[in-house]
């Protein structure tokens, strides 16, 4: 239960917050710069039941920022098993519960989700207080196209492993985004250049916070270079703009094409297959086929 008044601080002037409906509310909190809080999400931290957190000694420091106390209890992927069903309890009994991250959106590479789906299973109501994410942050100053991204999360620490899930994204028609630890990042950069093709990228450190930095370049450009740096300090997101456009085949390769599919299937058939593979229409690449056997006949 929250203890005291449901009050907050902006500044030197204090605030009340109103009561809240019964339902579990997902908070987001600063990524860096407590600035970054929404008179909302202060409203809900304060006014909450019940306040779930990933780390209380972090939740901490924004409570006492805003002069709101209260006690919060942990929850995160250690301990969800015990403590989502708690939780549950409380949100069935009738009152309301809010989950603040660490940093940035709740369920955003944290185990959230689960304590949300338990909810929606129990029929109890789920409202986003929404505000601060790093994705969303790096994706704007990257440079990169936003009209269709893929946050994909951590990448592996094996390379192995690494390289599979990238091959698995290596067609994905839009902007890559992922989170990154400062001492894997050259590794993974290198894998990126290796996997996806020297792409422009940009590796967004420390967003909102005294040292924030946005290098951008070609994935192998920032490979090198992190390679060669100390090994960098902070929150890392690396942004990997779309596939690249490849280069239309030439002529002679098409003409080669098409005769090596002749010799294994029937002129209709092959043109269709060198279409698909080339894009080139199939009527235009049957003629050239007729042509060819024409000049080899």
């Amino acid at each position: 239960m929250s203890a005291g008044p449901a009050t907050f601080l902006i500044g030197q002037s204090a605030f009340t917050a109103p009561p809240l409906e019964p339902a579990l509310y997902l908070v987001a909190t600063p990524i860096g710069n407590l600035s970054d809080i929404t008179i909302r999400a202060l409203q809900v931290l304060a006014a909450a039941d019940v306040m779930a957190c990933e780390d209380t000694r972090v939740t901490r420091v924004l409570l006492e920022r805003y002069g709101i106390r209260r006690r919060a209890s942990a929850y995160h992927e250690h301990n969800a098993d015990s403590a989502g069903p708690k939780l549950i309890a409380e949100l069935a009994a009738g009152r309301s519960v809010a989950l603040a991250s660490d940093a940035g959106t709740p369920l955003v590479s944290d185990p959230g989700h689960r304590l949300v789906e338990a909810a929606i299973e129990a029929g109890i109501r789920v409202v986003p207080i929404p505000g601060a994410s790093a994705v969303l942050a790096a994706l704007a100053v990257s440079g990169l196209p936003s009209d269709a991204f893929f946050f994909a999360g951590f990448l592996s620490a094996k390379d192995g492993q690494r390289r599979t899930r990238l091959d698995e994204l290596k067609a994905v028609p839009g902007t890559l985004v992922f989170f990154e630890s400062p001492r894997r990042l050259a590794a993974s950069l290198r894998s990126m250049a290796e996997v996806l093709g020297d792409r422009p990228a940009a590796v967004c450190r420390e967003l909102t916070k005294t040292f924030e930095e946005a290098r951008r370049g070609t994935l192998a450009a920032l490979a090198a270079h992190y390679a060669e740096a100390d090994t960098p300090k902070g929150e890392i997101v690396v942004c990997v703009g779309p596939p690249l456009a490849e280069e239309p085949a030439s002529a002679e390769d098409t003409d080669r094409l098409l005769l090596a599919l002749s010799a294994e299937m029937g002129a209709s058939r092959a043109a269709g297959e060198a279409a698909r593979m080339t894009g080139t229409k199939k009527a235009d690449l049957y003629r050239r086929l007729m042509e060819l056997k024409g000049d080899a006949g």
